[in-house]
């Protein structure tokens, strides 16, 4: 598992990026975690894997397009979560579900999931700090992703 920094991040081309804030797409990835959720509640091997790691993910994703932060690398999108209310068990809990998914689609690994009260506790929080969310702590964010950077 590689270790990125937010400095590393800022600087590749799919890294982190300030854009407009998107409460709409904040909204539509929040939907999108929930329906991977239901789809990974009835999948079974791998697709069990995958969906339930894209409901944790669009969730978090939710949280950066409400704040205008755009990541296209998932270990910086990860990264990020250090910024809101997250802690260290939640991030541990998805980076483990990222090596999870990667095994399972890219290296044929036998498709295990067995936290499914997990995922949804995490897309609940992830939905809850979405919630907390307002310009102050937006911008204090965005200010400290622009300092961090530094």
């Amino acid at each position: 598992m590689r270790v990125v920094g937010i400095n590393w991040c800022l600087k590749q081309s799919k890294g982190i990026s300030l854009i407009d804030k998107k409460s709409h797409l904040a909204e539509s990835y929040l939907e999108d975690a929930y329906d991977s959720f239901k789809v990974c509640m009835s999948s079974e091997g791998k697709w069990k894997v995958i969906t339930g790691y894209y409901a944790c993910y669009d969730a978090v994703y939710a949280i950066l397009m409400k704040c205008g932060i755009k990541s296209e690398i998932h270990d910086c999108t990860i990264k990020l979560m250090g910024f809101f209310d997250f802690s260290e068990k939640d991030v541990r809990f998805m980076k483990e579900l990222k090596e999870r998914r990667i095994r399972v689609q890219y290296c044929r690994a036998k498709a295990e999931l067995n936290n499914l009260q997990g995922i949804k506790e995490f897309v609940l929080k992830c939905e809850e700090v979405l919630n907390m969310l307002d310009d102050s702590k937006i911008e204090k964010i965005r200010d400290r992703v622009k300092k961090d950077g530094k």
